[in-house]
């Protein structure tokens, strides 16, 4: 059944859904995987140091990120943005694990990566939700995968089901779901074992804009309940201001980090973030960042 996981619409992602999903009972039944949090996980630390990645060799080297610096508190809620191709997914891949970096080290947790983590939830712009399972089949199969406690991941399974307003569409399949529908249950998903990072690779780009402002009023309510660590990657300025503690804006390729934003705004935040002076602030220093890099040119 978990060799199904990579029969998406996506193969590059399904890959990494395969990996981070179906691979994972083997790597920690072996070991392989560096493990993170127990039961009940609180937020994990991330730290960088040197990260870089170059694809390829010699004449077709790409150098597609860094060097990066990179210091994530437990619990805290981190947005990388930056301009298509600069390696903001990259930078997500490298600090798990997923994908092995050219240079520099990962601490989580003050420990040495050295194998990806397991104690991770993914979610990605596209649901990745298998077609053939149902909505609670779909969030159920990190149980399959993991061999943990079915009554016990039942149980979170059916409150996550309820804070994100997914109550009776348990049984309904990902094609009788809306697309917002079907993004929480993504979000459930990757909720479901209690990990103590999650991670965000645009997931709200394929929604409409009243959909997407409610799930991220969503997400923010189940952050600040569970206080996961969070590492979002976005193209959107509203939603990096929005949700986040702190925003890193990236260069263009190759990717580096030019600046920092801390966010200091009440929470939970509402759903127009015009309410608040200081959010046209923030928008406007990350349009005249990028407008110094040369993503804008008005």
């Amino acid at each position: 059944m978990a060799d199904a996981v990579v029969q998406t619409l996506n193969p590059d992602k399904a890959t990494m859904m395969d990996m981070t999903m179906a691979d994972m009972k083997a790597r920690t039944s072996s070991g392989l995987v560096h493990p993170v949090g127990g039961a009940s996980a609180a937020g994990a630390s991330i730290n960088a140091r040197g990260l870089t990645k170059v694809f390829g060799s010699g004449e077709n080297a790409f150098h597609a990120l860094g060097p990066i610096d990179l210091d994530i508190k437990p619990g805290e809620f981190v947005s990388i943005i930056g301009p298509s191709g600069c390696g903001k997914s990259t930078t997500m891949l490298l600090v798990t694990g997923l994908e092995p970096s050219s240079a520099g080290t990962v601490e989580i947790d003050g420990k040495p990566l050295t194998a990806p983590i397991s104690e991770i939830g993914i979610v990605f712009q596209d649901h990745l939700l298998l077609d053939f399972r149902t909505a609670i089949n779909n969030v159920m199969l990190q149980q399959e995968i993991r061999g943990l406690d079915r009554a016990t991941l039942r149980e979170r399974a059916d409150a996550l089901f309820a804070r994100l307003g997914l109550s009776g569409a348990e049984n309904r399949y990902p094609w009788q779901l809306s697309g917002g529908m079907r993004q929480r249950v993504s979000i459930a998903r990757a909720l479901v074992h209690d990990p103590s990072m999650l991670l965000m690779d645009e997931p709200f780009g394929a929604l409409d804009a009243i959909t997407r402002t409610q799930i991220r009023h969503d997400l923010e309510m189940l952050w600040l309940e569970t206080r996961k660590t969070v590492l979002f990657i976005t193209h959107s300025i509203e939603e990096a201001v929005g949700l986040s503690d702190r925003v890193l804006v990236m260069s263009k390729s190759p990717g580096t980090i030019v600046e920092e934003i801390i966010i200091d705004l009440p929470r939970p935040r509402p759903a127009h973030l015009g309410e608040y002076p200081e959010f046209s602030k923030y928008a406007e220093r990350i349009y005249r960042i990028f407008e110094k890099l040369g993503v804008y040119k008005f």
